[in-house]
């Protein structure tokens, strides 16, 4: 009986903080969803009215459709940079590890700064970007990156990519240097070439470092908020507002703070179930492997 309470003491500062700061608040936001609760006055139940009127919502919907679309945009384009990076830094040329650095940096500044620094260099007047544009004679002034949600949203995923490409590289990485240098070796002395040893050894070997860099664009990308709200400010006639903006626009700005609980429940419940459909995925490939 000693070891297991010994056991329990250990893992119970981790219980301790996940019931705090995760139990906790999410049983509270579960709570206000089934209430009117305003900033101010008397909180009123309403059962399950606040996810029926998801259901009526046309800019909560709205919200959702612009969010995937930018999930699905945004997910591919990052992969591919980011395994074009990691087949690039597993090669032992000169300069690799000097370009790996460069490649990761952008991963150390926060995505609110990395915003802001973005928000200047698009900038029609001193942003870098219209002043290059301007020399190599591709345009006349400045860059209208605010006139369509078009251009909107590829300033917001151009930010994106560069911020977090280095992030998704170092994940590939890993994987990349798991496989055995034997298999590698085994291939060449087959006479496999580059493109076979991908396609055959490489990519296959990979699955579980693709599902994780998946797991964790998709999310990332699901959850978006400080790149629109910083960039765009949701706009321009607000096409640029994802799910999270909206919540928080009707928790902080309309003080709908149960209706907001009641979309951030129903974001919650739709991230939980791509990811366990990305994990069933993963865990019916390895069987067919095994």
């Amino acid at each position: 009986m000693r070891r297991p309470f010994l056991g329990f003491l250990f893992v119970l500062p981790s219980l301790v903080l996940v019931g705090v700061f995760f139990v906790w608040p999410l049983a509270l936001v579960g709570w206000m969803s089934m209430h009117n609760w305003p900033l101010f006055g008397r909180v009123r139940w309403l059962g399950t009215t606040n996810y029926a009127l998801l259901l009526e919502d046309r800019e909560f919907w709205h919200a959702l459709r612009f969010t995937v679309e930018y999930t699905l945009i945004l997910t591919p384009i990052l992969f591919v940079c980011a395994f074009g990076l990691a087949l690039l830094a597993d090669s032992t040329r000169r300069g690799v590890a000097a370009a790996r650095t460069v490649w990761f940096l952008p991963t150390a500044i926060g995505i609110g700064t990395a915003s802001v620094l973005w928000v200047w260099m698009l900038n029609g007047d001193v942003g870098i970007f219209s002043r290059v544009a301007r020399e190599l004679g591709l345009a006349a002034g400045p860059l209208p990156y605010l006139d369509s949600t078009a251009h909107a949203l590829a300033a917001a995923c151009s930010m994106v990519v560069w911020k977090t490409v280095g992030f998704n590289m170092v994940l590939l990485l890993v994987g990349l240097q798991a496989i055995p240098q034997t298999v590698k070796e085994a291939a060449l002395l087959d006479g496999a070439s580059g493109w076979q040893r991908l396609r055959w050894i490489t990519i296959p070997l990979m699955r579980r470092s693709f599902a994780l860099a998946l797991v964790l664009s998709v999310t990332g990308s699901l959850l978006a908020f400080d790149q629109f709200y910083i960039i765009t400010r949701g706009g321009p006639q607000n096409g640029t507002i994802t799910l999270v903006y909206w919540i928080y626009h009707n928790a902080f700005v309309s003080y709908r703070l149960g209706y907001a609980s009641a979309m951030s429940i129903a974001l919650l419940a739709i991230v939980l179930a791509i990811n366990v459909a990305q994990l069933v995925a993963l865990r019916g490939r390895r069987g067919a492997e095994e």
